[in-house]
């Protein structure tokens, strides 16, 4: 249960998310000071924690999405496999967030 609101939760953020994505697009378009602006916000501790916690809420959502597809599907209804499916979302949401991040630094993204 607390995954589905936390499923929920995530669905809220990536609205926010998005918003941020989209003033970055809007701003690349604009010029480079309007860009170097958004950089420099990404850039900031509390940037990069945003944008962070933005990649959190997509992986966490995407698995948590794939748990209720599987639920659509007629499966994954016992005691344990719904256990099982909730800690797999949990695990794979953080687990491909932090690699997502490792990769993005490896290739020089977060200079």
């Amino acid at each position: 249960m607390a995954l589905s609101i936390v499923h929920r939760a995530t669905g809220i953020a990536l609205y926010f998310g998005t918003l941020l994505l989209a003033w970055w697009l809007i701003a690349a378009a604009s010029g480079p000071t309007a860009y170097a602006n958004v950089q420099a916000f990404t850039g900031s501790f509390i940037g990069k924690l945003i944008v962070f916690g933005y990649t959190w809420s997509l992986m966490h959502h995407l698995f948590s999405g794939i748990r209720h597809l599987v639920w659509d599907l007629g499966y994954g209804f016992k005691a344990n496999e719904r256990e099982a499916l909730s800690w797999g979302a949990l695990v794979a949401g953080i687990s491909l967030t932090v690699l997502v991040w490792i990769i993005a630094y490896a290739v020089g993204g977060g200079r």
